[in-house]
């Protein structure tokens, strides 16, 4: 089951780095500004995040599974959309549906880890999971690569659908049902709207919310930029850019490796209290690094690298810890989680799509903001995160 689980999660992530070598290509194709293809990657991030909002409280109400198989297909119909995109709108519209059906898989596959597991021994689950999604920004650059060379960027949206019907067989087939008691109340606005709030007054899922959004926000920074930023300033090719992207990306398989491996030793506080170091170490080295005119790309890199692996250390364990306290809302939960997660690394991915031109630093200012803040938010939630009842 978890590998299922680490698939679907890792659904959302694939369906962006698979393509991001393709992103020049797509503007001269569609006769798209660098600006305007940026919006494919915002635009699902916007659907994903809202579709978010939806996708928890239905499953609490109907169950995981009958959820999941809609989202699945809703992304398989959207991908096949983006397949026969003509224009540049078109293929923003399909990327934005495309991403209110992937949005569901990971939702759910949060959920059904609480619905199954708490504490520590989620946080482990949870990295476990981590460490398969780290697989799609490790193969889905360099396949991207290989894909656009030979076959142009319609071949990785191609890709995207074998993969979506792949993971609908094997929900079908394989994933069951783990919602032991389902929610008695009807799912409306009004309904979801109180779900939200009963989370919202827990201190540790706010102080744990922070942990997971400020960091994915300087992910989302170098997401958005590095392709255009490698590939345009660095005169990287396309499969250059996809192996300096996928070595930075391999750090956040280590992160998580190392969380698995250690969090039921010292616990999710020091797991997350360790990456934040890293997070802030690595926004902090790119900045010094093109501050002091340093800016060699594989210095970039590297601090990237750095702060990934803080993100691979931090992200399991502070999402497992924020559904912890809501078993009976875990779908609710895991929806506000991602909802907020997502519409901050929507705006971060947008801000830095505005102010690409020259430089790197339309990066290295959002990841080190990121960074930074993801530290001095551990130390000063502590008391919050004692709140934390399993």
């Amino acid at each position: 089951m978890t590998l299922i689980l680490g698939l679907l999660s890792g659904l959302g992530p694939f369906s962006t780095d698979l393509y991001l070598a393709s992103m020049p290509d797509i503007g001269a194709s569609l006769r798209a500004a660098p600006a305007q293809v940026q919006l494919t990657i915002s635009f699902y991030l916007i659907g994903f995040a809202v579709g978010q909002v939806i996708y928890g409280p239905v499953s609490d109400r109907y169950g995981r599974k009958p959820v999941l198989l809609t989202a699945v297909v809703i992304y398989c119909v959207a991908t096949i959309s983006c397949i026969a995109a003509t224009s540049i709108e078109l293929l923003i519209a399909s990327r934005l549906l495309q991403a209110i059906g992937g949005c569901g898989a990971i939702v759910l596959s949060r959920a059904i880890v609480r619905d199954l597991y708490s504490g520590a021994r989620a946080g482990r689950e949870m990295a476990v999971i981590a460490m398969v999604m780290g697989l799609a920004p490790l193969i889905g650059p360099i396949l991207g690569g290989v894909l656009q060379t030979w076959f142009g960027w319609r071949s990785n949206f191609v890709v995207m659908a074998i993969v979506g019907l792949e993971a609908l067989a094997l929900v079908w087939w394989y994933l069951p049902e783990t919602l032991k008691l389902r929610a008695t109340e009807m799912v409306t606005p009004a309904s979801i709207l109180r779900s939200y709030r009963i989370v919202l007054r827990e201190p540790s899922f706010v102080a744990h919310l922070l942990l997971v959004t400020l960091p994915y926000a300087g992910l989302f920074a170098w997401i958005s930029g590095a392709t255009f930023v490698l590939q345009d300033i660095y005169q990287f090719t396309p499969f250059g850019f996809a192996l300096a992207f996928t070595a930075a990306s391999a750090c956040f398989l280590l992160g998580t490796s190392l969380a698995a491996k250690l969090v039921m030793r010292y616990g999710i506080n020091a797991i997350i209290g360790a990456g934040s170091t890293l997070l802030a170490l690595g926004g902090v080295m790119m900045i010094v690094v093109l501050a002091l005119r340093l800016d060699h790309p594989f210095a970039l890199v590297a601090s990237a690298a750095v702060y990934i692996c803080g993100l691979g250390l931090v992200l399991p364990q502070a999402t497992a810890a924020s559904i912890s306290p809501f078993p009976e809302r875990a779908g609710a939960a895991s929806s506000l989680v991602g909802f907020i997660q997502q519409s901050a690394a929507s705006a971060s991915g947008a801000l830095v799509g505005h102010y690409l031109g020259v430089s790197a630093w339309p990066i290295a200012v959002p990841m080190a903001l990121a960074g930074v803040a993801t530290l001095l938010c551990w130390f000063m939630t502590r008391r919050a995160r004692a709140t934390l009842r399993h």
